[in-house]
Formats: structure tokens, C-alpha cells, sequence
């Protein structure tokens, strides 16, 4: 980061806590599917298609941070990716009516998140203790969702 940015703060329990209660809601849609209830599939899939965005999102916001820099566009640029995969994933289950895929291919989106949450630590644009919280999380949810789309299947 360029020196009149400043560093990122670490992450504190409150946070991490939240983080890990994102994980209850797909864990509750995988109870449902194994209870047989229809209206999970949608609500697992709308759940890691949110997740998906939500941390194009957070990208974003540390590109923000970046001020100007030169490196400030191109994680922007790297920040919408997310966001337009969920969308094609969506609209590609949608005009299939393959939503088990799209649930599988969003799990596999959410796990291929990882390596750019690992450059933002080595580049100082996520706090140091950032993949404490992204490992878990995102191979938890990109688990669950592929377990998900497997369940619907």
C-alpha cells in the first residue's frame, strides 16, 4: 500500500464471531434439503450468490482505501468480478433450470475467492489475520453449497 494509506485494523472477536454466524443460514438450508424441504434449494442458492457479491464488495471497499493509486483500479476491477459471476451463474441456472450447477458452480466461486483474499494480506490491503477468517468461512460456504447443489440435484 502506498504510504499515506493507512494500515488496515485487525480483526476483532466481534468480528470474527459474525463472520462465522454467516456460515448458520446455509447450514440451515442444508438441513432442510435433508429434511425434503423444496423452498431450500432457492434459499441456499440465493444465500451463496449474495455471499459471492457481498465480498466483491469488500474488495471494493479495500480498493477504495487504495486512494488513487495506481493499483486502486485495478482492484476495483478485480472487486466487480464476483459480482458478475454470481450473475451469469444465476442466469445460467435460470435458462437451464439446472440450479443444483449453478449451486455447484458458486461453491466453486466462493473457494477460488481465497487466492485473491491471500494477495490483498501479502499486499497489506486486508488486515494480517484476514485468511483466519476467509479460510474457514469461504471453504465452509463453498462447501456447503456444493453439498447443497448436490442434495438438489
Amino acid at each position: 500500500m502506498t504510504s499515506d494509506t493507512p494500515d488496515p485494523p485487525a480483526l476483532d472477536r466481534t468480528a470474527v464471531a459474525l463472520g462465522f454466524a454467516g456460515l448458520l443460514p446455509q447450514m440451515a438450508a442444508v438441513a432442510l434439503l435433508l429434511g425434503g424441504v423444496p423452498f431450500a434449494t432457492a434459499a441456499a442458492f440465493g444465500y451463496a450468490l449474495l455471499i459471492l457479491s457481498f465480498l466483491g464488495g469488500i474488495w471494493w471497499g479495500f480498493a477504495m482505501r487504495r486512494q488513487g493509486d495506481a493499483a486502486q483500479g485495478r482492484l476495483a476491477l478485480l472487486a466487480v468480478i464476483p459480482n458478475l459471476v454470481a450473475f451469469a451463474i444465476l442466469l445460467g441456472a435460470t435458462m437451464t433450470g439446472r440450479v443444483e450447477w449453478g449451486m455447484v458452480a458458486t461453491g466453486s466461486a466462493i473457494l477460488l475467492t481465497l487466492p485473491v483474499d491471500r494477495m490483498l494480506v501479502r499486499r497489506g490491503d486486508a488486515p494480517a489475520d484476514w485468511m483466519r477468517l476467509r479460510m474457514p468461512l469461504s471453504i465452509g460456504l463453498g462447501a456447503l453449497t456444493i453439498l447443497a447443489g448436490a442434495l438438489s440435484g
